[in-house]
């Protein structure tokens, strides 16, 4: 049976741990954060939401970065509910209603840092440390993943606007400065984890496009030899047609290095959407082939954090910090807040189902 505990300080951080940036907005959410470890601390590269406040309840603002004149300034965008334009149903966002598609988002993500000693008790940054900075990333900057790679962190993230999600990647030394590489994959396309390591002279990331025709948002497996500019994209791991993971999947934290493979935190939505977190074990000398993966999820939204939240039945998986063979798994909560449970490698193990090699063949 698998054994994983939720810490008591659950949830880590919350939005009322966080003071706003900008005037006139309140936090509605802290979560899905990067996690990284650096100089004897645990680092949280926080995704902090901020939501415009309107004192008119039958107006909705949207926040957006305007680089139309170069430097980015912020813009709200003011829309009476009563406009028949627009469906107002998701919090999150405002959508035409004549066409699926989003015209804009509610609040305004950006990255801060949050740092730990003992990977429990986070102080939070005043400032933020990464920003919206180009057109690319106008409606926000989203669920950071950081790779630790030698002495340099890569940062990946989902790089918002109103041409689409895509990726953008930024590399780090110190978490005070950082280096821009622009998009490493374009709309749409998020839920990246690149591997910490090279594989047989090559670089690989874990992504997850969204298709709108034919396909479904399933996660995907590239190579590269620069973490740059990224190719022979292999499908990875499908959808149930009927279970926890029926409606997307996606990466979650970064891959962690194994002596029976590469784990793989990643999360699932059913039809329904609540988001679980599952596993998936991947070869050490080919991660795109799939050796194995859980049937049943790791982790299911059951405590009150996780069930009720600004988009409830949510749990998100983040990163990973890993002890021996004890893992502490830091997961994002209702689109609100951050938390972190602790499991083991083998309990991981010992719920993942091998599969099946065809008679004379091997699984690629």
């Amino acid at each position: 049976m698998m054994n994983v505990t939720r810490l008591e300080r659950n949830p880590l951080i919350t939005p009322a741990d966080v003071t706003p940036y900008h005037d006139d907005h309140e936090v509605i959410g802290v979560f899905n954060a990067g996690v990284a470890e650096y100089e004897g601390e645990t680092l949280l590269l926080l995704r902090v939401a901020e939501r415009p406040i309107t004192n008119n309840p039958a107006i909705v603002k949207a926040p957006i970065i305007d680089f139309s004149e170069g430097e980015g300034k912020l813009h709200l965008i003011e829309i009476h509910e009563d406009d028949s334009t627009y469906d107002f149903s998701d919090p999150r966002t405002i959508r035409y209603q004549d066409k699926d598609s989003t015209a804009y988002l509610t609040s305004l993500s950006y990255i801060r840092l949050a740092r730990s000693a003992d990977g429990e008790d986070f102080t939070v940054d005043e400032e933020p440390f990464i920003y919206p900075e180009t057109k690319h990333e106008a409606w926000g900057v989203e669920d950071p993943r950081v790779t630790q790679i030698d002495d340099t962190y890569y940062i990946q993230y989902s790089a918002v606007s109103e041409v689409g999600v895509g990726v953008g990647l930024i590399s780090t030394k110190d978490f005070v400065s950082y280096e821009r590489h622009g998009l490493m994959l374009h709309p749409e396309n998020k839920d990246v984890a690149i591997f910490p390591e090279k594989i047989n002279g090559k670089y690989y990331t874990l992504h997850r496009p969204v298709p709108k025709g034919i396909g479904r948002p399933e996660i995907w497996i590239a190579e590269s030899d620069n973490l740059i500019h990224w190719g022979n994209h292999q499908h990875l791991l499908g959808l149930s047609e009927d279970g926890w993971d029926s409606g997307r999947i996606g990466g979650g934290a970064i891959p962690f290095k194994t002596e029976e493979g590469w784990i793989e935190i990643y999360h699932a939505a059913d039809k329904n959407d609540r988001y679980c977190l599952g596993a998936v074990l991947l070869d050490l000398e080919n991660p795109a082939k799939v050796l194995a993966k859980t049937n049943e999820p790791l982790l299911v939204p059951e405590a009150d954090y996780e069930v009720s939240g600004f988009f409830s039945q949510v749990v998100f998986s983040c990163g990973v910090t890993l002890q021996n063979r004890d893992i502490r798994v830091y997961y994002g909560v209702a689109d609100t807040s951050m938390a972190a449970a602790d499991m083991s490698v083998d309990d991981i193990l010992a719920q993942l189902t091998y599969m099946k090699v065809p008679e004379g063949g091997t699984i690629e």
